[in-house]
């Protein structure tokens, strides 16, 4: 449902706008979203993802969540599995394009235990986009002449009143929580990211809430020291958490690259037992771990030593 203008500035009316420190723990972030929400990602498939957020969330046993994401990998499986979402709108779903599509999704889907909303990339964005600036749609040529157009009962088309032309309607999205991750943040939640900005500004600025894992805090002084790299401000950021390694096994651009043994191990499970290797992969890696950091230990130091290696590299090319 396409919320009205009237509805998301009364929403933006309420929320505290003032620099005030933001800094919680993993459980206290999640424990912002409500069984139902719709939560947005951010970052893209095997990028950026917020990692412990996921974690942690099915963890607190989260229920009915719609997740959203540009383009979703492993986390999705996860979610799907673990009972926390039956509703994933994104626009291709897979553990990695070497993978291929991913077994859990297509096996909720082709059961109907599960909904698989495909968008295209470019419409889901704009999406956002629209959400961000508080419209109720955007018109566009994407998707036009492609199938998803009849399959995506939320798009219309119209003549455009300029030129005649034919236009879809895509309408707005406005996730009620996002969860992003970021190279550095202060506690106040001014975001400063490196790498490609993907959708994560747009969601941010789209969403109800915004909850921030970082892999380090830095002080305010460090952040005005150059204030063109903020690209999500505190003001619209409720929750900010330090987390190192918060995207494992996935990368985090400039600090560490894919944990690719784990992955691969995590893979085969997934590929050759479908749910029931995910549940165990839960159970191990989930479930089993009393906090983040025994999750990172179960990976082992060997293999997060190698990602940080390949993460480094792309400052040195």
């Amino acid at each position: 449902m396409v919320k009205s203008y009237k509805q998301l500035r009364e929403t933006a009316e309420r929320k505290d706008r003032g620099l005030r420190e933001k800094v919680v723990s993993l459980s206290e972030a999640v424990s912002l979203i409500r069984d139902g929400d719709h939560v947005a990602a951010g970052g893209c498939h095997n990028s950026r993802t917020p990692m412990a957020l996921v974690w942690e969330m099915i963890r607190q046993k989260k229920k009915d969540i719609v997740y959203s994401r540009s383009i979703s990998s492993t986390e999705g499986d996860l979610l799907l599995v673990s009972e926390v979402s039956k509703h994933i709108m994104s626009s291709w779903f897979s553990a990695g394009v070497t993978w291929g599509v991913s077994r859990v999704m297509r096996h909720y889907t082709q059961t109907h235990l599960a909904v698989y909303e495909e968008w295209s990339h470019m419409s889901l964005g704009l999406r956002y986009r629209a959400g961000a600036q508080g419209i109720p749609f955007i018109p566009t040529r994407v998707m036009l002449g492609s199938d998803l157009m009849g399959r995506l009962p939320d798009v219309k088309e119209m003549d455009c009143p300029f030129t005649g032309e034919k236009l879809a309607l895509i309408p707005a999205l406005n996730p009620d929580v996002a969860i992003l991750h970021t190279q550095c943040c202060d506690a106040y939640g001014n975001v400063q990211s490196e790498g490609l900005p993907f959708m994560d500004e747009d969601i941010a600025i789209a969403a109800d809430k915004v909850i921030v894992t970082t892999e380090r805090i830095v002080s305010n002084d460090q952040v005005r020291r150059s204030p063109d790299r903020t690209s999500i401000p505190f003001l619209v950021v409720d929750a900010v958490v330090e987390v190192p390694y918060g995207c494992l096994p996935h990368e985090c651009y400039g600090i560490y690259g894919q944990d690719l043994k784990h992955q691969e191990y995590y893979v085969q499970m997934m590929m050759k037992e479908g749910p029931e290797g995910v549940k165990k992969y839960l159970e191990e890696f989930v479930y089993s771990p009393k906090s983040w950091n025994d999750f990172l230990e179960k990976l082992g130091f060997k293999n997060i030593l190698q990602a940080t290696m390949d993460g480094r590299e792309v400052h040195n090319d």
